[in-house]
């Protein structure tokens, strides 16, 4: 699998690029600030319309952290939008499989799905506070560790400090 790391606002830096944007989503999937408002907002009303859906349907309390569920992209440019709750960070609670969890069942749903190219955000480092370093660390070993299909995953740094602090982090690739 090929990873890559990209700048900007993840509904218009990959648009036309990925099968599947992933939603840094909080567990009502109705939508929020940072990444999940603008994903809602690109997207359109369809978006929200599934969420609600889901929400009757399968997770009536909520998608729980680490969980990954599928909808309509709307408007956006790419097929699906996979939403996932990452944890909220925490000095006293180790959560990193939680994390980890967000992206391997993100892949997990994009292979079902049949995606072969993926784009993430940096999952819970915004408003959920987990230290950005850390966070990146963990992405890439979720990513590199997935047994997927996807053969292209993108992710994308909002800004160009945090896409420095990713290339200084990043691993070799073969």
């Amino acid at each position: 699998m090929k990873l890559e790391l990209v700048c900007g606002d993840i509904t218009a830096a990959v648009a036309g690029q990925v099968d599947a944007i992933v939603n840094a989503a909080n567990s009502t999937l109705l939508g929020g600030g940072g990444v999940d408002g603008a994903i809602h907002r690109a997207g359109g009303p369809e978006i929200l319309a599934a969420c609600r859906e889901i929400r009757t349907n399968r997770w009536p309390q909520g998608l729980p952290a680490g969980q990954a569920v599928s909808t309509t992209a709307g408007k956006l440019a790419c097929r699906w939008v996979i939403h996932t709750v990452g944890p909220v960070f925490s000095a006293e609670n180790d959560q990193q499989e939680i994390l980890r969890s967000c992206y391997l069942n993100s892949l997990a749903v994009a292979d079902v799905l049949g995606a072969t190219a993926v784009a993430f955000p940096l999952i819970s480092a915004g408003v959920y506070r987990w230290p950005k370093s850390d966070a990146i660390a963990q992405a890439f070993k979720a990513i590199s560790g997935a047994d997927t299909q996807v053969q292209r995953v993108l992710l994308v740094l909002f800004d160009i400090a945090t896409l420095r602090l990713a290339q200084s982090l990043l691993p070799p690739q073969a």
